[in-house]
């Protein structure tokens, strides 16, 4: 039984049966706190815990799925091309408002840590932490953070705003598309994303390129603030 959870099928196997058994519970019972994400990785956690089943055997699989999100945000592409004209009218207050609010990310982060007296060495891990896992992750060995504590802040904050982002920003009267996916895009990378598509193609799309912008962004400025704060 042992060597079966060393086979690559294990880790892909239970994270699809995790994801679209969450998918089902959703469709019948429609909670935001059934986020597909955060629950399949409470799911997958448990499951590892009770068998006594090490990270590295389930990440065999993990990879391999990981390798796929690549791909999937150049199809987001495709969607970019059929929204091209009406983007292409707006873009330079898209770029604005995408640029100040990944500046904003990244000042309001360090000083809040900042004034609690928090360490450095986990302002060096938070600082980018509204940006996609990858890159996150290479900002952070670059500050001379812990990448392991990124990944997690990275995905408590998508995961956040696919659960909340739509209804708090419809709650400030924002129902324009364009906005809430380039809020949810530059905030919460490709989680919020995810809820992006599920609100609108035209969100999705906003989104998506708020994604990529903002990584590019939060690349650059990061270390910068750091220093500065720092």
């Amino acid at each position: 039984m042992e060597l079966s959870f060393e086979n690559p099928l294990f880790g892909i196997a239970l994270t699809l049966i995790s994801y679209f058994f969450v998918i089902k519970l959703r469709k019948n019972w429609n909670y935001n706190i059934l986020n597909p994400v955060l629950v399949s990785v409470i799911i997958i956690i448990s499951f590892l815990l009770i068998g006594d089943i090490n990270f590295e055997s389930y990440n065999k699989g993990g990879k391999i799925l990981t390798y796929f999100l690549g791909p999937s945000v150049v199809a987001m592409g495709v969607f970019l091309y059929e929204k091209y004209s009406e983007i292409k009218n707006k873009i330079k207050l898209f770029l604005l408002c995408v640029t100040v609010g990944g500046a904003f990310g990244i000042l309001s982060m360090i000083l809040l840590l900042l004034l609690l007296n928090t360490p450095s060495i986990l302002i060096e891990s938070l600082a980018a932490k509204s940006v996609t896992t990858p890159i996150a992750i290479e900002i952070t060995k670059l500050v001379g953070g812990i990448p392991e504590i990124t990944a997690g802040m990275v995905i408590m904050v998508g995961v956040l705003g696919n659960v909340l982002g739509v209804q708090f920003l419809t709650g400030l009267g924002i129902y324009s598309e364009g906005a809430i996916g380039t809020a949810l895009g530059t905030t919460s990378h490709g989680i919020g994303t995810a809820r992006a598509f599920e609100y609108s193609k035209s969100a999705g799309v906003y989104s998506g390129l708020a994604m990529c912008f903002n990584g590019i962004i939060t690349a650059f400025l990061t270390p910068y603030f750091l220093e500065l704060f720092m």
